[in-house]
């Protein structure tokens, strides 16, 4: 069998961390009288912290000094931090486990490519860090998704080119990025959002071993 590069997002692939972001961010945006709702949310989807809150002053059209900025981000890190931390293994998405057991007995490269700066963290917290070859997280990477740098660094780590680099995504920016890159793309999620993706499931229950070994052999 041939060894490929599999490569994960974190946030709404692995786990549904995307529900303390948003109660994070809500926070927030409350408190400067902006009304952000489940739909602004989808926006962050793969987007740095940073970014994030820039496009939540954006909808609100508020302006903010630096300084007020820097103190938001780190409140909503320690928010975001307070709600995670007691998260177990109950919380990795459906279908998740299997597809990781599949390719470590089969001895495929397995890495993340997350813009979260608490990947780590988590990684250890739902009991699953050893499955990863390489972490490549919020912390390593300069730019931001759609820019491919983060799923690049993955490949590279594990010692494989683009071409045989397989991500799994449930945002648009990540998926662009994936497709930059030269990478397979595939959606986890809504296929009619995440339509640019080479293959969509809803969620890891509808992938099967049929699927990862026609990955692994293409």
């Amino acid at each position: 069998m041939k060894q490929k590069a599999f490569i994960f997002d974190l946030d709404g692939v692995i786990v549904d961390t995307a529900k303390y972001h948003y109660l994070a961010w809500q926070k927030i945006a409350n408190r400067l009288g902006i009304d952000f709702t489940h739909e602004h949310n989808e926006l962050l989807k793969g987007v740095s912290r940073g970014r994030s809150l820039d496009i939540i002053l954006g909808i609100g059209n508020v302006e903010a000094s630096q300084e007020d900025k820097d103190a938001w981000l780190i409140e909503k890190n320690e928010d975001y931090m307070n709600s995670v931390a007691n998260m177990a293994a109950d919380e990795i998405l459906d279908g998740v486990m299997p597809v990781l057991e599949w390719l470590k007995a089969n001895n495929q490269g397995i890495a993340l490519g997350s813009a979260s700066k608490n990947a780590r963290p988590i990684l250890e917290r739902v009991g699953i860090i050893h499955y990863f070859d390489a972490i490549v997280d919020g912390n390593d990477v300069t730019n931001a998704k759609p820019d491919p740098e983060v799923f690049i660094q993955a490949a590279q780590l594990l010692g494989k080119p683009a071409s045989d680099a397989i991500v799994f995504e449930d945002s648009i920016a990540g998926i662009k990025a994936a497709n930059i890159a030269g990478m397979t793309s595939v959606g986890i999620g809504d296929a009619n959002t995440l339509h640019e993706a080479q293959h969509n499931f809803s969620s890891f229950a509808g992938i099967n071993i049929h699927f990862l070994e026609t990955l692994v052999n293409s």
